[in-house]
């Protein structure tokens, strides 16, 4: 018996990818060939619109904490960008020729119930990333109402708009991702225009406002902190995406390439990033004051005149909501992979249910912004880092999915392997963890709360754990697993 009660054949009929109004019913079922009808540029406009939040603000005031200068953060930014976003595009390879979100082709690489380990920390990653975009939402209505009524700019001392704000964003986000697919290619595209051009022009009001002086008299790191940068932007960027590649790529045309997939990901990811996290970091070497703010968009306060302010505010709870509603969306399609047994729609209630807690806890609880905020990018990479690896050496010879074995639970499933665990990937994805934990060191507060023995090594003092763990993963995976049976290709 396979999830959906029947092969994917007999799936219902999804609307077109085009059809704003209406809900999707798909869930995890692969795409019949006949309605898989993108093509990358749809894609550009959705990696687009989803990277030009003003979560990346923060990524850069993060480098500025490095050590970096604002010039090396740039440079930073577009390594670590255009290249994380690249390995998404690849994965969306995979979406193209098994029509199913990523987790779910995952199952073919480590089992129908070893694949629960990947699943488990993919849904993990996107609830934290929606905890995040809906407190960074909160906290910009927190700043508007601290602008015109001079009260206080923090959650904790405005709780009860903080709650609203929370509220708000929530209420907005289950309107567009609750609806699919269809909605979510069209909303992508002309918000694209609207807001991205709205950010560059406030954007540049900010660049005229900026002490340049200061940001030019900032220091510039070692090439430690430079590689450590690099792997800040990596985790908090593409490798944070990576195991969603698949999810919109699914209903891509066959006929469409390898490179223009990638392309449309990293420079439809990248652009928008580099010009964020660049502005963040000019921010975070004009004031020092900033990095150690509870509030990330003080910086955005203290810079501009009310009106812009404010209308900066605006927009960026907007920009927010273009990130967010991708990602519940993505992990609505986890959360069935998983084993919930409910339609998408409902999944993706239980998502902000969680979300919707997990924001007021961070923005009433959790002491600081910054630190936090690393430390959760940092720690989810590693896993993520080691699914990516061997998920990329599988599809060296993976050409085809079975549809069928896909959603196939039960021990006659061809994806069952033994006892639904194939463990020549499953054992590498634990070793790879393990090895990368031996580098790490984690720090959410003024202490460490864990300091792997191999942390003072180049790897370690580099930041080079998430790296280790893909390539471990990958070797190991190379060594053992494409020797092993790996049922249909």
């Amino acid at each position: 018996m396979s999830e959906t009660g029947s092969p994917a054949a007999s799936a219902p009929e999804a609307p077109p990818a085009g059809a704003l109004g209406a809900v999707e019913q798909r869930g995890i079922e692969p795409v019949p060939a006949a309605e898989r009808t993108g093509n990358p540029l749809q894609l550009f406009w959705v990696w687009f619109a989803a990277n030009i939040s003003v979560v990346g603000m923060p990524l850069g005031v993060s480098l500025v904490a490095l050590g970096l200068s604002a010039w090396q953060a740039v440079v930073v930014a577009f390594l670590g960008s255009f290249g994380s976003f690249a390995v998404v595009g690849l994965i969306s390879v995979a979406g193209r020729r098994g029509g199913a979100p990523s987790l779910t082709l995952s199952r073919a690489v480590f089992g129908t119930r070893g694949n629960a380990g990947p699943t488990a920390v993919a849904l993990v990653s996107r609830l934290g990333w929606e905890t995040v975009n809906t407190s960074t939402a909160a906290l910009a209505i927190v700043t508007i109402v601290s602008l015109l009524a001079g009260t206080g700019g923090d959650a904790k001392s405005a709780p009860v708009v903080a709650v609203v704000g929370v509220a708000l964003f929530v209420g907005f986000t289950v309107a567009v991702s609750g609806m699919g697919h269809g909605a979510i290619l069209v909303v992508q595209k002309w918000s694209t225009w609207i807001f991205g051009a709205a950010n560059l022009a406030i954007l540049g009001f900010l660049v005229v406002n900026i002490d340049w002086a200061e940001v030019g008299r900032a220091p510039g790191g070692d090439l430690a902190a430079v590689l450590t940068g690099i792997g800040t932007i990596v985790a908090g960027t593409g490798i944070g995406w990576a195991n969603s590649g698949a999810d919109m790529a699914r209903y891509q045309a066959p006929s469409v390439r390898a490179v223009p997939l990638v392309m449309s990901a990293s420079a439809g990811a990248g652009i928008p990033l580099v010009i964020m996290i660049g502005m963040g970091s000019v921010l975070g070497s004009s004031d020092p004051a900033i990095a150690a703010s509870a509030n990330p968009l003080d910086a955005i306060r203290d810079t501009l005149p009310l009106p812009v302010a404010v209308g900066y505010m605006l927009i960026s709870f907007v920009g927010l909501l273009l990130s967010n509603h991708l990602s519940v969306y993505s992990a609505g399609l986890t959360t069935l992979t998983l084993g919930l047994r409910v339609k998408r729609v409902y999944a993706v209630i239980v998502d902000v249910v969680v979300t919707t807690v997990a924001s007021l806890l961070f923005l009433l609880v959790a002491d600081g912004f910054y630190r936090p905020f690393t430390t959760f990018i940092s720690l989810l990479a590693v896993p993520i880092s080691a699914w990516v690896g061997i998920f990329l050496v599988d599809m060296l010879r993976r050409r085809e999915y079975d549809p069928v074995a896909l959603l196939d639970l039960t021990p006659r499933s061809a994806y069952h392997y033994r006892g639904g665990v194939r463990w020549a990937a499953f054992g590498p994805w634990l070793a790879a963890i393990v090895f990368a934990a031996l580098f790490m060191q984690v720090t959410p507060g003024d202490v460490p709360w864990y300091t792997g023995p191999l942390h003072e090594t180049w790897i370690g003092v580099n930041g080079m754990a998430w790296l280790a763990a893909a390539a471990v993963g990958g070797l190991l995976y190379a060594a053992f697993g494409l020797r092993s049976a790996a049922g249909p290709r």
